[in-house]
């Protein structure tokens, strides 16, 4: 096996128990009451996640069944059941006491902090949802985003979801033909960009790439181009075709009630990352996916209402989907958005985040951890991280020693 690539294995038997006080105030109280809810789970699945979706999701319209295996192997879950996932993540908190309660606590690479109330997001999100409409998207149409790390990238996912435009999200650091192949497989209607976005202590373009990708009439589906302007970097505007954020935004109406969709409509596609051949979009349906990332969210970070939540990942992945935007918002949260990366100029960038906006939960990924640890402990140890209650990892194996 070894001549097929395994380079080394790694056998881990050490289990960590959390202290007594910690399981006592979880919402999953130890493994005794993990082991609880995986049997039920087990023992009538339909009956588990009907109960779940309906005491944890708002619905326009019940469902009648939970699990349709009529089309098998496709399966169909929530039959009959009209939700909406922007207004369980915005809508239903303005009725429950949080209105004014901070959905996301954003801050750009250069220190620029933006706080965004549950009140706030919504009203942002639909005077966005009513500039997509003006520009005739409608329910069902494709809206692709190439966008940096900013709270207009959460506004313009959120937007769609309203309106039953499916987005589709490109990694802002992919090339123009990769974002060109994604724009003609998906067809999309509408391209919301920036002029470029800070990282590592550069502002780093992004509309070049979309004018490239679009040039010589290569996706003739795309009508239009919304640009947030967020370097100040110079830009070329096609007239006609490309419009500024800000212009579309001003004197929109705030009034935009969510559509209410199947359980099975379209919410994204997302594309694989094309290590093992051309990339494939993967669709993500309404009900099932906010379930999955509501709960997830939920039960692995232990999520409580006073927690300042930050996940490190980049909205143009599926972590950055379900663990940035749509789990903690779905379930009331305070979600951080941080817009840099870490870098030797400050190597103690996500400590000071932390420490200043006193961050209850950080998830991250192991390649990270193990670049702090080859800065010491020095670093961190010059920074209040009393604030921290959970940490998360993700995306690859992570090493005993991190």
């Amino acid at each position: 096996m070894a001549a097929a690539g395994i380079e080394s294995v790694l056998h881990e038997e050490r289990c960590f128990v959390p202290p007594a006080e910690v399981q006592q105030q979880a919402r999953i109280g130890g493994m005794a009451a993990y082991t609880a809810l995986a049997e039920e789970a087990q023992r009538d699945p339909e009956g588990f996640w009907g109960r779940l979706a309906r005491q944890e999701l708002h619905w326009f319209e019940p469902f009648q069944e939970v699990l349709d295996w009529r089309d098998a192997p496709m399966a169909h879950w929530f039959s009959g059941g009209r939700t909406n996932v922007s207004f369980n993540c915005l809508d239903r908190h303005l009725a429950n006491g949080r209105a004014e309660k901070t959905a996301i606590l954003w801050e750009g690479e250069p220190g620029d902090v933006r706080r965004l109330t549950y009140r706030d997001l919504h009203r942002q999100v639909c005077r966005f949802a009513n500039v997509l409409k003006g520009l005739g998207v409608g329910k069902g149409d494709l809206v692709a985003l190439y966008m940096p790390m900013v709270p207009e990238a959460a506004i313009a996912m959120l937007a769609c979801a309203r309106l039953g435009a499916p987005h589709s999200i490109v990694f802002g650091g992919f090339s123009a033909e990769a974002l060109r192949d994604r724009l003609i497989d998906g067809q999309a209607r509408v391209v919301i960009t920036a002029d470029g976005g800070f990282r590592k202590d550069k502002a780093v373009p992004l509309k070049p790439a979309v004018d490239e990708a679009l040039a010589d009439d290569a996706c003739p589906s795309v009508q239009d181009v919304v640009v947030v302007r967020r370097t100040e970097t110079p830009v070329t505007m096609t007239p006609g075709r490309d419009h500024w954020w800000h212009g579309l935004m001003e004197g929109v109406s705030e009034d935009c009630p969510a559509e209410p969709m199947d359980s099975e409509d379209r919410l994204f596609i997302l594309y694989t990352s094309g290590s093992t051949g051309k990339p494939k979009g993967v669709v993500h349906t309404t009900a099932g996916y906010n379930l999955w990332a509501h709960l997830t969210c939920q039960w692995v970070f232990d999520l409580r209402e006073d927690d300042v939540y930050w996940c490190t990942a980049d909205v143009g992945w599926i972590t950055g989907h379900s663990y940035i935007v749509y789990g903690p918002l779905s379930n009331g949260a305070t979600t951080v958005m941080y817009e840099g990366a870490p870098r030797p100029a400050k190597p103690g960038a996500f400590w000071e985040l932390i420490e200043k906006h006193r961050i209850t939960i950080f998830y991250t990924a192991p390649t990270v951890i193990r670049a702090f640890m080859g800065a010491g402990r020095r670093i961190p140890d010059g920074y209040d991280l009393s604030s921290l209650r959970l940490l998360g990892t993700v995306g690859e194996p992570i090493n005993p020693e991190a």
